[in-house]
């Protein structure tokens, strides 16, 4: 490894800059950590949310610690004692921050990434609002919460009422008495509906697809079976798959309740917006004071475009975690490993890959 060097141009040189501090940052970090890289010297993790807590610090006040499915600890640090009723963006967040702090990883934010580009002598450039940085290295683990997918259909921009996405949404009680279309068959949009359904005056549910409810534990074999879906998908540079749409709605006492109360009676998507609501082409209309897209978010990787890293299928072709087209980019928390378990195990497969790489080692075949 390098001490850090800076050049005339006021450009750092370092072997590894990691993009994102949310889980598969954090995880990244720390594996670099206990490979021998020292942050500041070897590596430099940017961030550019305003506080530690990756995206669950902008997450609503109502998704409540115990309320999420799934969270797995990061390597090496135990959640523990967290109070089930607490808002997981402030349980996560302390425990991110707590873990920033316990492994020194010197996370620098806010920081905005503005482009990924070729540098010199082989070298990536990273250009940032804080200064340019010089790599051998790059680990991305940039998620999606900031880029969130508005849907586009005719007679949009016409509706008198307001439209909003789960990034901005703001819990139940903001819905008091109004009339709610909520679009997506995603879990944020069956977790919304539940919520909004007491407060609203009343509500519809409209996807794509028909939902598929998923009954039963989801145990290690169907993890797999999902993941092997997922990392397919990218492995031939397909956009990443949703989680729900390979596994499905998971279904539990809440979600029976609101399937036999019709809370979660689906409507096909409309075929049009209109001033006061939404209309089919078979003559069906909504009146609505709200549409709600839970459409979900894709990949936060457009700093990246000057490394021509997507295929023609808009995905970025992945070897595990390393984009095919580049040895020294790693896509961590992208596809298979966009889970809290999938970002830990992408972090250590990163870095262990990334050392191979500055060690000279050559690419494996496969």
């Amino acid at each position: 490894m390098n001490d850090i060097g800076v050049r005339d141009a006021g450009v750092t040189d370092v072997d590894v800059v990691v993009i994102g501090a949310g889980q598969a940052g954090l995880s990244s970090a720390y594996h670099l950590r206990r490979r021998g890289f020292e942050p500041e010297r070897d590596f430099v993790v940017l961030d550019h949310a305003p506080r530690p807590g990756g995206a669950w610090q902008f997450r609503w006040p109502s998704l409540t610690y115990g309320k999420v499915h799934g969270m797995h600890a990061l390597p090496g640090m135990e959640l523990t004692g967290a109070d089930p009723e607490r808002p997981s963006s402030e349980v996560i967040g302390a425990y991110f921050d707590a873990y920033e702090r316990r492994f020194d990883l010197r996370v620098r934010r806010p920081v905005d990434v503005h482009r990924v580009s070729e540098g010199e002598d082989g070298r990536l450039l990273v250009e940032t609002s804080a200064g340019n940085w010089s790599t051998r290295a790059l680990i991305n683990a940039t998620g999606t919460w900031d880029r969130p997918f508005w849907p586009r259909y005719p007679g949009q921009d016409t509706f008198r009422g307001r439209q909003l996405h789960t990034a901005i949404y703001p819990g139940p009680e903001a819905f008091r008495g109004q009339r709610v279309i909520v679009v997506g068959g995603g879990a944020s949009g069956t977790q919304h509906l539940m919520e909004i359904a007491p407060y609203a005056a009343e509500t519809w549910w409209v996807t794509r697809r028909p939902p598929v409810f998923a009954e039963g534990p989801f145990d290690e074999d169907r993890g797999r079976a999902a993941v092997a879906m997922v990392e397919e998908h990218v492995r031939q540079g397909l956009p990443p798959l949703s989680v729900v749409s390979v596994t499905g709605l998971p279904v539990n006492d809440a979600v029976r309740e609101a399937r036999a109360s019709g809370v979660l009676d689906r409507l096909p998507m409309f075929d049009r917006i209109t001033p006061s609501g939404v209309e089919w082409d078979d003559g069906r209309h909504v009146e609505a004071d709200v549409i709600l897209w839970a459409t979900g978010f894709r990949a936060a990787i457009e700093h990246l475009a000057p490394l021509r890293l997507r295929e023609p299928g808009g995905g970025i072709r992945m070897d595990g975690t390393r984009a095919a087209a580049d040895r020294r980019v790693h896509l961590v928390g992208y596809g298979p490993s966009a889970s809290t378990i999938g970002a830990n195990r992408a972090g250590r497969a990163a870095v262990r890959d990334i050392v191979r790489l500055l060690e000279g080692v050559p690419v494996a075949a496969g």
